[in-house]
């Protein structure tokens, strides 16, 4: 029976129920529906709505409708049009008219608020610890490589010469402002609506603190008509999530480019590579592919839904239905595209010979320029002599070590013989020992506060 037909002379057409229901996607939080219900009755029997034997019989019975759920005996009937009437149509079948008790106060409107905050603080210490695993890769593979060597680039033209170790663990710093972005995103969300009723609040004396308690909220809602329409945690969720998948399709993106075999950087696990139906020796890095193109598809969720959201008036409107695919795929893509990166990472064959072989001394440029600042001439006129040493190399088809110092005093009386000890591309990387630098020992530091930021 529908929950809320007494009114209508005529049944609900066909076409209209069939957009109309939401049990195709929302019954995936059947789990949050069914606690959030067995802590409401607590609440009206404290509140002396139902006595304390009726308030055991519902919570006996919800409980019941929980083991169905679990062991995949529940049946869905016609009329059931969303995981809260399934659940409550089923309650009264086991216990009876008491059953018919249990939405005594409450609508479905701070239900599925309370059911989808729920469900989403669930779902994001899920991808937080996938998160976490991660950064533990990360981790474990720039340790191996704290000295070895690879290109760095600016425009993605060769720049300076910096650690493996340091490439890697500049996205542990991205995900880990993702999992603040989360935590935060988090305790917003963790804000209970039950209670609210369907715009204007719960005639009967509920305890709210206890609702919070027993559901694991943090605070309840100060405002019931904001509260059965506020959807910000979803946007939040949607925002962190599109940014994450944004750091990783950058991850992605660097490691197509990295084992494309022009650089040869890197080279994936087989079992991480695909081939081609056409060519024999084809190793495609699709499933980095996949994650860029992932990360489109979570950007739009976000707009999409903000687009939702943006004219809609005062209270809960039917239009706030649109809020649960989008999120349920965000954290579906995600949870499903991290065992893969993670699983990519820990793989990754370094190749340092090919990165070795693709340090220019051009990428020494700078330290060059900090040579001469060290005898004391301005960055910037330092900055002007070397591009002419570099002009000059290039005209003369010679590398900057191989130019005499004769030519070089021409250039600048500063240079002197020790000129040539710039030209050491391990040394150039150890002269970067600030915090937060690329020298072996600055990156053996980052990766100790990272580890005591994890173990925190």
């Amino acid at each position: 029976m529908s929950l809320w037909g007494g009114r209508f002379s005529e049944p609900t057409d066909k076409d209209l129920q069939a957009l109309n229901d939401s049990i195709g996607f929302d019954i995936r939080f059947y789990r949050e529906d069914i606690h959030g219900s067995m802590a409401y009755a607590k609440a009206i029997a404290k509140a002396g709505v139902i006595t304390d034997d009726e308030a055991e019989e519902i919570i006996g019975g919800l409980e019941q409708v929980l083991a169905e759920f679990e062991s995949d005996a529940f049946e869905l009937k016609s009329g059931d049009e969303d995981i809260h009437t399934a659940v409550e149509r089923r309650l009264i079948e086991i216990v009876g008219d008491v059953g018919g008790k249990l939405h005594t106060g409450r609508s479905r409107n701070d239900q599925v608020a309370t059911d989808f905050r729920f469900w989403s603080m669930n779902e994001s210490e899920k991808l937080d610890e996938m998160l976490v695993v991660l950064q533990e890769t990360l981790i474990e593979v720039a340790e191996q490589h704290t000295e070895t060597l690879m290109p760095g680039y600016t425009h993605m033209q060769p720049a300076q010469p910096i650690t493996v170790a340091q490439w890697l663990m500049s996205f542990f710093w991205m995900i880990d402002r993702d999992r603040d972005r989360l935590q935060s995103a988090r305790e917003r969300t963790a804000v209970l609506p039950l209670g609210s009723g369907a715009l204007a609040g719960n005639p009967f004396a509920i305890d709210r603190d206890l609702l919070v308690k027993e559901l694991g909220f943090v605070s309840y809602s100060q405002n019931s008509l904001d509260a059965v329409s506020d959807r910000d945690f979803v946007s939040d969720l949607l925002y962190v999530m599109s940014l994450c998948a944004s750091h990783l399709s950058r991850l992605a993106e660097d490691i197509i480019i990295y084992s494309n075999p022009l650089f040869g950087y890197i080279t994936l696990n087989d079992r991480y590579s695909t081939g081609s139906s056409l060519m024999p020796q084809k190793r495609n890095a699709d499933p980095m592919e996949l994650m860029r193109g992932k990360a489109g598809r979570l950007i739009g969720n976000l707009t999409g839904f903000l687009a939702t959201l943006k004219g809609l008036p005062s209270g809960y409107n039917k239009d706030l239905q649109e809020d649960k695919e989008a999120l349920f795929d965000s954290f579906d893509t995600m949870l499903k595209l991290l065992p893969v990166v993670i699983a990519i990472i820990k793989t990754l064959n370094i190749n340092p010979e090919k990165m070795q072989d693709a340090l220019g001394e051009e990428l020494l440029a700078t330290d060059l320029a900090d040579y001469l600042v060290r005898k004391g001439l301005p960055f910037r006129q330092a900055h002007h002599v070397v591009g002419e040493v570099v002009r000059f190399a290039s005209g003369s088809n010679i590398k900057m070590s191989e130019i005499t110092l004769e030519d070089y005093q021409n250039i600048s009386d500063l240079f002197e013989d020790d000129v040539y000890n710039v030209f050491d591309f391990s040394q150039s990387v150890a002269q970067r020992q600030a915090d937060g630098g690329t020298a072996p020992d600055a990156v053996k530091r980052q990766i100790d506060v990272a580890k005591a930021k994890l173990d925190n």
